[in-house]
């Protein structure tokens, strides 16, 4: 499975042409499932371009892209930059009047399982990010909700190809006993590396602007369809290793 993030934290100061309200990102969702991807994962965001877990928004976000690309789930973040008490998180997920099919959770940040009990509550799919470098796969894999989840989103944090390679391998590793899918994603400059090491071992795996603005040659990416036909060239002509394989 290919998932395109559609925008990210990040704003307009680094990306121009970055989808951030409910009109962008539904046409980005339209592109870049014309382009080859399966699922969406966005930000919604507030009048001033800021992430935002305030219901109205989501509500106009979710809403706009699901009408957009029918039939194609949509999932958005609950980060804890956003709102740093899990407690107003957990509320705020609550006040949703339009659910998304799933929602991003954060294992190393604090009160990541209220945020996710309050999903589990509303009957929205978790996808439980496990950063590198951190706790995160020990906490979630000794939360006794791990099962329950509709994904892992392993997460390489570091950004040189070589070091986000042997980390992924490690965090691969680490979450050998989850029982859920995994799906694997780099950022920056081992956005492409991370992504050709998650087609390697057939594992879901998602590009888009959130992750890196440039295609595999290093040219600026136009758009989000042009990250997500790139990941599917890349994904085709890469050769899958077998379960005999180191």
């Amino acid at each position: 499975m290919l998932q395109v993030c559609l925008n990210g934290a990040r704003d307009r100061a680094e990306y121009s042409r970055l989808p951030v309200t409910a009109d962008e990102l539904a046409a980005a969702a339209r592109e870049a499932v014309a382009a080859g991807a399966e699922d969406i994962h966005l930000h919604p965001k507030d009048h001033d371009g800021q992430d935002t877990l305030e219901a109205t928004a989501v509500a106009a976000a979710v809403s706009a892209v699901k009408v957009a690309v029918p039939g194609v789930p949509v999932g958005v973040t609950t980060g804890a930059w956003i709102m740093a008490d899990p407690q107003a998180r957990a509320a705020q997920v609550r006040a949703w009047t339009v659910l998304p099919d799933h929602a991003s959770v954060n294992w190393h940040e604090d009160g990541a399982t209220d945020v996710a009990a309050a999903l589990l509550e509303r009957g929205i799919g978790i996808e439980a990010g496990i950063y590198s470098g951190t706790p995160a796969a020990q906490r979630f894999l000794n939360w006794p909700g791990s099962r329950r989840v509709l994904r892992v989103l392993a997460e390489t944090t570091e950004t040189t190809p070589q070091d986000a390679l042997h980390s992924a391998a490690g965090l691969l590793d680490e979450l050998a006993s989850a029982a859920t899918p995994i799906l694997l994603h780099g950022e920056d400059a081992a956005a492409w590396p991370v992504l050709q090491l998650a087609a390697t071992r057939c594992l879901d795996t998602r590009i888009g602007l959130e992750d890196v603005l440039h295609l595999p040659d290093g040219a600026p990416a136009p758009g989000n369809a042009a990250l997500v036909r790139a990941a599917r060239a890349i994904i085709q002509h890469t050769p899958h290793r077998t379960s005999n394989e180191s």
